[in-house]
């Protein structure tokens, strides 16, 4: 005993030590007129009820409390219920509220900076959407009045469907609630048997209540009485029998006046029809009403089912049948007090909205009108409209058009966002993706905006429509997967036809999709002659039924061999439909990395270079370790080569006479017409006459319209014009060159008579005549190596190489003819300068030996010609 208390006073000093330095409780006064004030939740959305007291100037406590889960859910303070103080409000408590609550009681703390003083009203606030899920006025100028969905007892009569209740036996009524996961066209019904009736036939002589809702979504509740198992029919003789209004038994001139349930409230909320209504337990019709005996054991029936509206042949919302799971009977007594409801109804299906269908062919008109059943509230006072309906839910097909014809207003500009509120979310200090609209797209129905919008494979599955203006006036947008054929710009069918690829081409990124023709485990796709040295994608899904995509480098023909890659693949989706599987991604064309550091690296993609793909399907694919269980059971037969720019398959020679043809064209301009032209005005000046100009011209002016030709004959051929090879570069730049030179000509000074001294502007024009020229014949010269290259790399043409060699040579040796030409000319020159002394009158003829662009040409004539006077030497003339 003394040993236990010993270390008992040891570990009460070891806590001391540990925790005596703690910073103390807060102290939480009782100074706030509201401490002790009790009230309960006002039920907005997702099913909440329960009570709140105030327990202090810093806590309160909540009981039970029913709450179907939100994402970003947190007590909420603010100044008021409406929408501008509800949006502009603030976290009051670090406790927030996760996942369902099933009448749950618990305590939560205010923080230490927010006090009583601050908040008049309470919320449940879902941040991520801006919804008030409910809420608690704190401060009532009067007593009001009990929520209408708050009673004092519960019922559950099936998994769906619950009956709620309130007697006031002085009143001698009965308030009850009829609250049902249901769709909102289907009913609630609940009423009293014949008590004399066998178990087995409870429902003919029934009196019961039917509720629901009409299509304007405003409940309704009507009293039934039960003479036959079939909807409500009129015979030929006037007399009326089946489930039908005790309104219909009195006759055409009754309708409505027989109605012994008196409708109070209703609401649907998250997929859940509520009413309530009042009904009489002894003020009864003594044909069609039962009277109810608060004080004893009844017998009730019930059904659910769904609901014929009102027509030109009856007048009535008419129950159909209810099927044989959604009815029922129990024994009851009202007096009793009862509640077995835990936790808050959750239906499968939440959205009751409207859904509008996108067609492309048919424009959908949006215009603005004053709220009446907005989905998230609070909302403001108008919202938008698309096609007379409110705030539908929008479905849109990823690569069909959407059309809006916008009439909603200047004050309201439409556009379609990733910003759950709107109201342009850069006010709000957040980031948003604007996908289509904006500030210029608003108008009015005489004068109506025009906006198109065409969703990609890109864009994410839910985004929202609203006005660029104000918060939360349009709702949801829902994408949905359309034809592969309508999301991306081109398809083929790879070898076998059994796997079909899709792509779409961006500035400086590919999205890619493959689908397999035939049920498999995987479906992998390779850039290649085969599958071994090549990278490769592979889709498949996993034991839970998540899709998966992963790229992998392959350097052999075992399961060792596959490496998995960190390639950035981005929107990737992978999916099945009855074994047949679908996968998705986009990647860059070139990826920017180090490629002496990561394979994944290398794997680029040349949109002007056929792809070769190849394609493999197996059983089963683990993102772990591979087994040679994971090898492929079927496989491409050959490589398929894809131009990726034409969005067409390529035989495996189909463009090689077709390129080929274009490299002789362009060797024969570039090789031998402009050289030669360019050889003839520089070495043939010195002929009589203007022989040479006529060569240079003819020369070149053929060698531009083979270019010309040669261009247009690839162009035409290869369906585009597309500069991201070498080649195609260098092309684009001697085609520049070439053109410019006969503007150039055209545009050249007139040239000095004899004698005279040559303008600036017909030197400035000789030499950039010359130096144009010789760039064009440079450049055309990498055009062509370039362009032989280009052929090999994209047919794996076995001789290039020779064929690199034998222009090499060519031009070669055209650089010796020009090294002699060049030496020759220049001492022809030397000698010509040298033997102007001896200059012969009446020799007048022009020389045209002597090149402006000569550097001994301004040397000689300052030489033959003194500074002081001309001699001239006069020869006899013999006759």
């Amino acid at each position: 005993m003394l040993r236990k208390s010993l270390f008992l006073f040891l570990f009460q000093l070891l806590l001391l030590l540990l925790f005596g330095y703690a910073d103390p409780a807060r102290n939480c006064t009782r100074d706030s007129p509201v401490v002790d004030s009790e009230s309960i939740f006002e039920m907005v959305q997702h099913q909440v009820r329960g009570s709140l007291k105030i327990r202090d100037d810093c806590s309160f406590r909540v009981s039970q409390f029913d709450m179907l889960s939100g994402s970003d859910v947190h007590w909420w303070g603010a100044q008021g219920s409406g929408f501008d103080n509800l949006t502009k409000g603030f976290i009051v408590s670090e406790a927030g509220l996760s996942g369902t609550y099933k009448n749950t009681t618990f305590n939560v703390p205010l923080m230490s900076n927010v006090t009583w003083g601050m908040i008049n009203v309470l919320a449940i606030w879902d941040r991520a959407t801006a919804s008030d899920f409910g809420h608690v006025v704190l401060r009532k100028e009067a007593s009001a009045k009990p929520p209408p969905t708050l009673f004092d007892n519960c019922k559950v009569l099936s998994k769906k469907f619950r009956l709620r209740w309130s007697l006031n036996v002085s009143e001698d009524s009965l308030e009850i609630g009829l609250e049902a996961a249901i769709g909102i066209t289907d009913f609630m019904a609940f009423g009293w048997a014949d008590p004399s009736a066998k178990d087995s036939d409870l429902m003919i002589g029934g009196d019961v209540a039917v509720a629901g809702f009409k299509e304007d979504g405003l409940p309704f509740v009507d009293d039934f009485f039960i003479t036959k198992y079939s909807e409500c029919v009129r015979k030929g003789d006037g007399v009326v029998q089946g489930v039908c209004p005790d309104s219909a038994y009195e006759g055409p001139s009754g309708v409505g006046l027989a109605n012994r349930s008196m409708l109070v409230y209703g609401h649907r909320k998250d997929g859940v029809s509520f009413v309530r209504y009042r009904w009489h337990l002894s003020k009864v019709d003594a044909n069609y009403d039962r009277p109810v005996n608060h004080s004893a054991n009844m017998k009730v029936i019930w059904a659910l089912g769904p609901i014929k509206p009102p027509d030109s042949i009856s007048p009535y919302y008419l129950p159909q049948n209810h099927g044989p799971d959604n009815y029922g009977h129990l024994v009851l007594n009202v007096s009793e007090h009862v509640n077995d409801c835990t936790g808050p109804l959750d239906a499968e299906d939440k959205e009751d909205q409207d859904i509008i269908i996108a067609d492309a062919n048919v424009p959908l008109v949006v215009t603005s009108a004053p709220a009446m059943h907005y989905p998230n509230p609070p909302n403001p006072d108008k919202v938008l409209y698309i096609n007379k309906k409110e705030a539908p839910v929008l479905r849109v097909e990823r690569g069909v058009p959407v059309k809006f014809s916008i009439q909603a207003g200047h004050d309201v500009a439409l556009y379609i966002t990733s910003d759950p509120l709107g109201g342009n979310a850069t006010t709000r200090n957040l980031t948003e993706t604007i996908y289509a609209g904006g500030p210029d797209a608003h108008g009015v129905q005489a004068s109506p905006t025009e906006l198109v919008w065409a969703p990609d494979r890109n864009t994410p599955d839910h985004i929202y429509y609203h006005s660029l203006y104000d918060q939360k006036m349009g709702w949801r947008v829902e994408l949905v997967d359309g034809g592969l054929s309508d999301m991306y710009n081109n398809s083929v069918n790879l070898d076998d036809q059994q796997v079909t690829l899709f792509w779409t081409l961006s500035k400086d990124s590919i999205s890619m999709a493959a689908r397999g023709e035939k049920k498999s485990g995987y479906i992998a796709v390779g850039f290649g002659s085969g599958m071994v040295n090549n990278f490769v994608y592979v889709g498949w899904m996993d034991d839970t039924g998540i899709g998966h995509v992963n790229s992998y480098w392959i350097d052999g023909k075992d399961a060792s061999s596959i490496h998995r890659t960190q390639e950035n693949l981005t929107h990737v989706r992978c999916k099945t439909e009855n074994g047949i599987i679908t996968w998705e991604f986009t990647r860059p064309l070139d990826p920017s990395c180090k490629r002496e550091k990561r394979i994944e690296c290398k794997n680029i993609i040349d949109p002007t270079t056929p792809l070769k793909v190849v394609w493999a399907m197996g059983a089963k694919w683990s993102s772990d370790r591979l087994t040679d269980r994971n090898m492929h059971s079927s496989t491409s037969k050959r490589p398929i080569r894809v131009q990726l720019m034409r969005g067409s398959v390529e035989a495996e020679q189909d463009l090689l006479p077709v390129l080929a043809v274009h490299g002789f064209m362009m060797f024969v301009a570039w090789g031998i017409l402009f050289p030669g032209g360019i050889l003839a005005a520089r070495y043939l000046k010195h002929l009589k006459g203007d022989g040479w100009f006529r060569i240079h011209v003819y020369l070149q002016y053929s060698g531009l319209i083979i270019v010309l030709l040669a261009l247009l004959f690839a162009v035409a051929e290869l369906r585009g014009f597309y500069v991201r090879s070498t080649h195609v570069k260098f092309g684009l730049a001697t085609l520049f060159f070439a053109c410019i030179q006969p503007v150039n000509a055209f545009l050249r000074p007139q040239k000095p008579a004899n004698g005279e001294q040559a303008p600036s502007k017909r030197v400035i024009w000789e030499y950039f005549h010359a130096f144009v020229g010789r760039c064009a014949i440079v450049v055309g010269i990498a055009a062509l190596f370039t362009g032989m290259k280009h052929l090999g790399d994209r047919y794996d043409v076995e001789n290039v190489r020779g064929l690199n060699w034998a222009m090499a040579i060519w031009f070669l040796v055209g650089a010796l003819i020009v090294i002699y030409l060049e030496y020759y000319e220049r001492q022809r020159v030397k000698k010509q300068i040298s033997t102007k002394s001896n200059w012969v009158f009446g020799n007048l003829e022009e020389d045209d030996s002597v090149d402006l662009l000569s550097s001994t040409r301004t040397t000689a004539d300052k030489e033959s010609l003194p500074s002081g006077r001309m001699e001239v030497q006069l020869e006899p003339l013999n006759r």
